[in-house]
């Protein structure tokens, strides 16, 4: 709920906002099309959260060619050997010069909303906790969209060699409104790689570093990317990333 002095302040389940100012939050979205909010939720709930992603074994490199996206689990990977592994870093690289690619690694979670609340599992409990009326409330008085009625959500994790070039996020019949990313990454370096760019019109780019607990929002459609992480990465860029929808 949003108090009469603009800010929020909201629990759903062991989740909960931290003391938000909105108004804030609104102008900045308003006027560049995206806003970090950091801290989203108190650390200690976010560390736990982080500790549930970071610890998870079901992680499956994702990786496209053209529009086909393929995902390789841990055995199959182990079972490519060196030098399939190779062979196929060499194509992604060689598609990536000139068209949309990607390589990082996904843990999806259930869209069915009743899967998600009958589960354990503490990502698909968040992943509820975003649907929750209290941040759909949050996220339209932020981007001014009072369409937006439910988010989905996957865990994401980049590594040496990961990246995402250029796009949009725009795709027919998605009814995408904004973009997120929870970032749940401690001490990164800028010079590591995996930022999430923004690029405007003009040429500029603007750049965010991974960082723990912070929520970026920006509008669909928006042209950004995340940076190639180096392969002198002292870790792994954990998120949990999706978009916040209609049904129409």
């Amino acid at each position: 709920m949003i108090g009469a002095n603009g800010k929020l302040a909201s629990q759903s389940g062991n989740f909960r906002l931290a003391d938000l100012n909105v108004a804030l939050l609104r102008e900045r979205f308003i006027r560049v099309g995206h806003v970090r909010i950091c801290p989203f939720m108190p650390d200690s709930i976010a560390e736990s959260l982080a500790k549930a992603v970071e610890q998870r074994s079901d992680w499956r490199m994702i990786v496209n060619a053209g529009e086909k996206i393929f995902e390789i689990d841990g055995d199959a990977a182990e079972a490519m050997g060196k030098d399939r592994l190779a062979a196929l870093d060499t194509a992604v690289h060689e598609a990536a010069r000139a068209g949309f690619q990607f390589r990082y690694s996904s843990i999806r979670v259930p869209d069915d909303f009743e899967a998600r609340r009958r589960s354990p599992d503490r990502l698909c409990a968040f992943a509820d906790f975003l649907s929750s009326l209290t941040v759909i409330e949050l996220i339209r008085s932020i981007t001014g969209n009072s369409a937006i009625s439910f988010a989905d959500s996957q865990a994401t994790r980049y590594g040496p060699g990961d990246f995402l070039t250029g796009h949009d996020d725009h795709v027919p019949g998605k009814h995408r409104h904004a973009a997120y990313v929870l970032g749940l990454t401690r001490n990164w370096r800028i010079e590591w790689g995996g930022l999430l760019l923004f690029h405007h019109e003009d040429g500029r780019v603007e750049g965010f570093a991974p960082d723990f607990n912070a929520l970026d929002i920006f509008a669909v459609p928006q042209r950004h990317s995340v940076s190639y992480v180096t392969p002198f990465a002292g870790g792994k860029r954990h998120s949990v990333t999706g978009w916040f929808r209609s049904n129409q």
